[in-house]
C-alpha cells in the first residue's frame, strides 16, 4: 500500500515537472511572452517550477532553432529518473533500455495529455470568460493546434467542431502510441 502510495505522489510530481517543462518548451517555440510583465499570467508558475533543472541543463544543450532543447531534455531526465527510482524499488529486474525506451514513451504520452488538457481549458475558458489575459494566452497555445483542422473540417454554423476534432486526433495518437509501446518488448 505504501508503494502505491509513493508511486501515486511521484507520479503525480514527476507530470507535474515534466508537462511544465514541456509547456515552457511550447510557449518558447510558439514565440508566447515568457514574461509576467507581459502579461502572460502563468510565467510565474511556470519558470518556479522548471527554473531548477532547466537553467542547468541549458548550460550543455543549446536551443536548436526556436526548439528549446533545454526543457525537453529536462522533461524526459525527470521522466527517466522516475522511471529509474520505480525500478529500483521493483528490484531492479527490468533491462536499462526498456527504462529509456519507456521514459520516452511517457514523454510522448505527457505531450499528448498535456495538449488535451490544453484543448480542453481553451474550450472551457472561450464558453465562459469573454476577453481575459488567461483566455488569451490559451488561445497562444491552442489556436496552431487548430488551424490546419478548420481547413479540412466545414464550418457548422456558429459552432466550432474543431476542438472535438483534434481531441478525437489526440485520442487516436495515444491508441497508436500504446500500442506501438506494446510492441516493442526488451
Amino acid at each position: 500500500m505504501l508503494i502505491q502510495i509513493f508511486s501515486l505522489i511521484l507520479h503525480f510530481i514527476v507530470g507535474l515537472v515534466a508537462g511544465t517543462c514541456l509547456l515552457r518548451m511550447y510557449m518558447h517555440l510558439q514565440r508566447i511572452n515568457l514574461s509576467s510583465s507581459g502579461g502572460n499570467p502563468l510565467a510565474p508558475f511556470v519558470f518556479s517550477i522548471t527554473n531548477w533543472i532547466v537553467l542547468p541543463v541549458r548550460r550543455f544543450v543549446p536551443a536548436i532553432g526556436r526548439l528549446d532543447t533545454a526543457s525537453l531534455v529536462a522533461a524526459y531526465a525527470v521522466l527517466l529518473a522516475k522511471h529509474s527510482l520505480l525500478w529500483i524499488m521493483a528490484g531492479a529486474s527490468a533491462h536499462w533500455l526498456s527504462l529509456v525506451t519507456n521514459a520516452g514513451f511517457e514523454l510522448v504520452s505527457v505531450i499528448l495529455s498535456s495538449m488535451m488538457w490544453m484543448v480542453i481549458g481553451y474550450a472551457l475558458i472561450s464558453w465562459f470568460i469573454a476577453a481575459s489575459d488567461v483566455r488569451y494566452f490559451f488561445a497562444q497555445l491552442v489556436e496552431p493546434l487548430l488551424r490546419p483542422i478548420r481547413r479540412v473540417l466545414p464550418q457548422m454554423g456558429a459552432v466550432d467542431l474543431s476542438p472535438i476534432a483534434l481531441m478525437l486526433l489526440i485520442q487516436i495518437a495515444e491508441i497508436v502510441l500504446h500500442n506501438v509501446q506494446m510492441q516493442v518488448v526488451f
